[in-house]
């Protein structure tokens, strides 16, 4: 009788682009790489809902107003997604949101430096969302099913988000003086932070090789950086803004744009968690979770008489 060898089966399947599945027999190493990748994406969801929550109750008209809410909320449910397609490889919620409150978990460090102004809204929106929908896009042909398929209805999601960026910025860089300086002030303190978001330079990064083995990811964090910077240099002129990039302009020979890395220095020094808001951050999120407490016991115990009244019906 002929042995099934599950790892030959499960590269095979890799090779011809099918789908890895919850029941699917997987290596260790590759559902290890998933839960933190997928978790680490939830939290930065579920935390990236705090830097524009902070503009709610200040936007400058009923219909920002209406729309910023629209997009935090939208983010939220962001979160439970992932959340959910996490669990699918046997790791609880509670043990996530535990890693992610007691600072053990990591987070995009993007969502550790404040918004001072209505134009940072906007940038998130354009910049921050931006290079997420880059990242993101490919995820949607991610080898685990149920990451690629929550990914479609959150890049839909995010391309919303980006337009909206934006209309903020389009309308602040074409409006008066001040308004064109408080867009570039924003764009030049949100421009390194947001090409740190594609994580460090590919010789540096200790899990790409394996994405993109295991075609958890199609690209490397160069790669997408790159076509970023193309992409949003054309806008940055568009909007006669200056990009904070002395060094950025475009290469014939390589049909792209130099620039200049980020720091990579402070990138590591804000996931060690010691960013502006890192502390900031994981305070909101555990007094959330705290004043959340009565709601969680209250939709546990409903659970329960309803599972009663069901048995003894």
């Amino acid at each position: 009788m002929e042995t099934i060898n599950l790892e030959d089966l499960f590269e095979a399947k890799l090779a011809k682009n099918e789908m890895i599945e919850p029941k699917d027999w997987m290596p260790e190493n590759y559902r290890k790489h998933l839960i933190r990748q997928i978790s680490q994406h939830a939290h930065s969801e579920i935390v990236g809902m705090l830097p524009e929550g902070n503009w709610i109750t200040r936007a400058p008209s009923l219909r920002a107003k209406l729309i910023l809410l629209a997009k935090v909320q939208d983010e939220g449910g962001h979160g439970l997604y992932l959340y959910t397609a996490a669990e699918s490889l046997g790791i609880t919620r509670e043990e996530m949101l535990d890693a992610l409150l007691t600072g053990k978990a990591k987070y995009s460090s993007i969502f550790n430096y404040p918004t001072l102004s209505w134009a940072d809204v906007g940038a998130i929106g354009w910049l921050v969302d931006g290079a997420a929908i880059m990242n993101q896009v490919m995820l949607q042909r991610s080898s685990y099913g149920p990451y690629s398929r929550a990914m479609v209805r959150i890049c839909k999601e995010e391309s919303f988000h980006q337009r909206q960026g934006y209309e903020i910025m389009t309308q602040l860089s074409f409006g008066t003086s001040e308004q064109k300086e408080m867009a570039q002030d924003a764009l030049n303190r949100w421009w390194y932070p947001t090409l740190m978001m594609f994580g460090p330079p590919d010789v540096e990064s200790p899990n790409s090789e394996n994405a993109i083995k295991w075609r958890i990811k199609r690209e490397t964090n160069d790669q997408l950086r790159q076509r970023f910077i193309n992409q949003t240099a054309i806008q940055v002129e568009y909007l006669g803004l200056v990009a904070p990039d002395k060094n950025l302009k475009w290469n014939e020979k390589k049909q792209g744009y130099d620039y200049s890395d980020p720091d990579w220095n402070e990138f590591k020094s804000v996931i060690k968690g010691n960013g502006i808001c890192n502390k900031d951050r994981l305070l909101s999120r555990n007094n959330s979770h705290k004043n959340g407490e009565w709601v969680r016991e209250a939709a546990i115990a409903f659970g329960k008489k309803q599972e009663q009244e069901s048995k003894a019906a």
